[in-house]
């Protein structure tokens, strides 16, 4: 079992730590609950992916604002932040090799990491959740949007007012927003790469927010307001497979401007790459867990290609994440329920 520390109050010297010496500061995974004036907590998780560090350099700057705010009670509600994968942080790396992804085990399992998170959800199912936030960053070029995991008008409205591009999605399995969403509204942030204030900025703002509202809103939507995706395929580079970006000389060599295909709806027949032999050297999981890859790609003279107009997100050139999680996911716009609607 991995230590859960739970703190109550700010320790001297905590805002100052950067994402890699929280680790050292802390010791363990860290839920620090702060007191504000309405008693149903925000619950928001950060730095589940080491590297992913917009989520601390936003709570800690929102900190600091109700810091030299003063008062009794500075926040407007109550506010519990979960540190996750400090070691990983702490090596600037998404996850140690040795670790699970921090955010794929938040529904059980029998690793430690599963029994943490489970901790933390019995923590907060006593204190009580008004919403929850888990913060990210991309590793690819992507726009700001929020991501939801139920079709609801409370989860859209939370969505919406971070961005007005929302991903829905029930895979991949086991994320923290996944675990909440039976438990309160929830979201996750995407916020742009590392180190763009632009993100931080944008976290700030958004948490700030939310804190402030009494309640949520659950009016239905005008379909002017929303660009609503659904996420329905997840695509990998299977183990077996030595890839690199503009190399001939790895058995799949991925177009290096790939990225730039994020969010952008591509015609069929669109290159994605240079293989070896006839055998697609993709996998490609629909959102039941079942075999699609057919269906998506195609090897034509020795290119990978789509074979149906597809959107792609969080297409990245990185390679330890293309190895750890995937190379992209593939959308398609979704139609809310009439009954959503004005």
């Amino acid at each position: 079992m991995i230590e859960l520390q739970q703190l109550d109050q700010i320790p001297d010297g905590l805002l100052d730590c950067e994402a890699i010496e929280l680790a050292d500061f802390l010791g363990a995974p860290t839920l620090l609950h702060l007191q504000g004036k309405r008693e149903s907590a925000l619950f928001v998780t950060i730095l589940l992916h080491g590297n992913e560090t917009t989520g601390w350099e936003a709570m800690r700057r929102l900190l600091r604002q109700y810091q030299a705010g003063g008062g009794e009670h500075p926040l407007p509600r109550n506010l519990s932040i979960f540190f996750g994968n400090l070691s990983a942080a702490k090596a600037g790396l998404r996850k140690l090799e040795r670790q699970p992804d921090f955010n794929r085990v938040w529904e059980g399992g029998d690793t430690v990491e599963a029994g943490l998170m489970q901790h933390v959800l019995s923590v907060m199912d006593e204190r009580g959740m008004f919403a929850s936030i888990d913060i990210h960053n991309n590793t690819g070029i992507n726009p700001h949007y929020a991501c939801i995991n139920v079709i609801d008008p409370q989860f859209l409205r939370l969505a919406l007012l971070f961005s007005r591009l929302v991903i829905y999605f029930i895979r991949p399995r086991g994320v923290q927003s996944i675990a909440l969403a039976s438990r309160c509204p929830a979201v996750t942030l995407e916020c742009g790469k590392v180190g763009d204030q632009l993100g931080v900025d944008h976290a700030v703002e958004y948490v700030n927010s939310v804190l402030h509202l009494q309640e949520l809103d659950s009016e239905p939507l005008h379909h002017e307001e929303i660009d609503l995706y659904h996420t329905v395929a997840t695509v990998k580079v299977p183990e077996s497979i030595s890839f690199a970006f503009g190399d001939d000389s790895k058995e799949l060599s991925l177009s290096p401007g790939l990225e730039r295909f994020n969010f952008s709806e591509i015609n069929a027949s669109t290159i994605w790459g240079d293989v070896f032999g006839d055998e697609l050297p993709l996998e490609v999981t629909g959102e039941q867990g079942e075999d699609v890859s057919e269906h998506y790609f195609s090897v034509d003279d020795g290119r990978i290609v789509n074979r149906v107009a597809i959107m792609p997100s969080m297409l990245t050139m990185n390679e330890r994440v293309i190895r750890q999680d995937c190379l992209c996911y593939l959308m398609e716009r979704y139609a809310l329920p009439q009954e959503l609607l004005i």
